[in-house]
């Protein structure tokens, strides 16, 4: 019987979690999921300068925000630099890794030879076969791996297919630094041994890491975990992601609006495919994902996708949802916009209760905010250039009209006040929207608005005709 699927997700807390970070974890969390295994979240803060508890915090709130759970504690990996010197220390007493001398300027020599000749930097193995008894006093050692000279390391990629290397391009790499500290490569190999990881599945940027990290299994007598490198997610125009082309954290997507639901779909399809589905529902991509799919170029990010994506899943999602959703991220957004940064009950019933013809326009919840100005405004409205258009040329005489009409409407129904606007219109002898632009001017204090007998609705009769007279009271 094989041993149950362990993945891992293993960001740096140096920054925010990023969108290629987030697809990372997601093809981890999916293949665990599809395998009935688990995912483990392992923390590398080795770079105790750059990493900060703010970061930590950050990639927590990112993954639960997305859907991402995890399983058992978060590891930090820094709180394990003890076994990690004693795994070093053992490769040493093996002789299967070395004390190395080097001095700094004996590696800047090495350095820029390798730049004068062209080639990566190398380091030529003088302490491979010499004893510390040739040390020289002042120096403080680091522990290099002897790494096989000849021959070549392979692996068999679940993404990229088989990948070698010849070991005479790989240097002996180090393990301890001077001052004790464990190296990166050393410290993810002793942690997925010990964490039991099946498979590794990382982006392609990993991929020279590989065969540096499968000498150490090697000379440990590990099993080496199965490997999967996925490709980077590149901007539109096929250069590498950058933050013009959308590379942001995860926290900035939700304050732009999308819905985790729909940008876990979407970086699912981000170089994994399963036929010509677009749309999945959670439980159709665990039962889809496979690492067969995952193609070997890069994805390419595209806003406008990712923006009618999220029209979808907003068009398809609960209405009381989607109030609680806006309301989550209202602090961020509102005040820039001259909304509240909170809502009230009266605000929320009336949000709650436009939400069917706000949802149908909106593409993202910042949009949807937007659009539902209207509700949010206070009096005396402030109107935009369009909107202050709409009641110049005679607009104000138009909704004169249709004033008078409107209040003494029986009912306060889509339909009645609909039924009003026309009849203003036909007995004045003109155009529907010669009285319905100036009348949605005033309600809204913009040109453009979900339907106008549906804003009259969620505004209610006495707050509707108050607002037509804050205009019709301008000179």
């Amino acid at each position: 019987m094989s041993a149950p699927v362990v993945t891992r997700f293993a960001p740096s807390p140096t920054g925010f979690l990023h969108i290629g970070g987030a697809r990372t974890a997601l093809f981890n969390w999916l293949y665990a999921k599809h395998h009935k295994g688990k995912m483990l979240l392992r923390i590398e803060d080795t770079d105790r300068e750059r990493s900060t508890e703010a970061a930590v915090e950050a990639i927590f709130d990112g993954l639960r925000w997305l859907g991402l759970d995890w399983d058992g504690d978060a590891i930090r990996q820094f709180s394990r630099a003890g076994r990690h010197q004693e795994v070093a220390e053992t490769l040493l007493a093996q002789g299967k890794a070395y004390y190395c001398y080097a001095t700094p300027q004996e590696l800047e020599a090495m350095r820029e030879q390798a730049r004068a000749e062209g080639r990566p930097m190398r380091y030529d193995g003088r302490w491979r076969d010499r004893g510390p008894s040739e040390a020289p006093a002042d120096v403080r050692p680091v522990i290099r791996l002897k790494a096989p000279q000849t021959g070549e390391t392979a692996i068999d990629d679940l993404v990229q297919g088989r990948v070698s290397w010849q070991n005479e391009n790989l240097d002996d790499l180090v393990l301890l630094r001077s001052d004790g500290t464990p190296t990166y490569m050393l410290a993810v190999v002793v942690d997925d041994h010990d964490m039991s990881v099946t498979h590794i599945i990382r982006g392609d940027d990993h991929l020279t890491n590989a065969a540096r990290q499968k000498h150490i299994y090697d000379a440990l007598g590990w099993p080496v975990p199965a490997m999967a490198h996925i490709p980077l997610i590149h901007g539109p125009d096929g250069a590498k992601l950058s933050k013009r082309h959308g590379a942001l954290g995860v926290d900035a997507y939700r304050a732009m609006g999308y819905l985790p639901g729909a940008l876990r779909n979407y970086l699912v399809r981000l170089g994994w495919s399963h036929g010509d589905q677009e749309i999945f529902s959670t439980e159709e991509m665990i039962a889809a994902f496979s690492l067969e799919n995952v193609g070997r170029s890069p994805a390419r990010f595209d806003f406008a996708k990712l923006e009618n994506l999220n029209g979808h899943y907003m068009r398809a999602a609960d209405d009381a949802e989607l109030v609680a959703a806006a309301e989550r991220i209202l602090p961020e957004v509102g005040p820039a916009r001259g909304l509240p940064d909170a809502l009230d009950a009266v605000t929320r019933d009336k949000l709650l209760t436009a939400m069917p013809g706000l949802k149908e326009r909106a593409r993202t919840l910042v949009e949807l905010i937007e659009s539902a100005y209207f509700i949010f405004a206070a009096r005396p409205l402030a109107l935009d250039d369009k909107a202050l258009g709409l009641l110049g040329n005679g607009g104000r005489e138009r909704l004169a009209l249709v004033a008078e009409k409107l209040a003494a409407a029986g009912e306060w129904t889509p339909e009645t006040t609909e039924n009003v606007v026309r009849e203003t219109a036909s007995e004045a002898g003109v155009k529907l929207g010669q009285i319905a632009q100036p009348l949605r001017a005033a309600l809204t204090g913009r040109a453009t608005s979900p339907g106008l007998f549906d804003v009259m609705a969620v505004l209610g009769r006495e707050e509707s005709l108050a607002r037509i007279r804050d205009q019709l009271a301008v000179a």
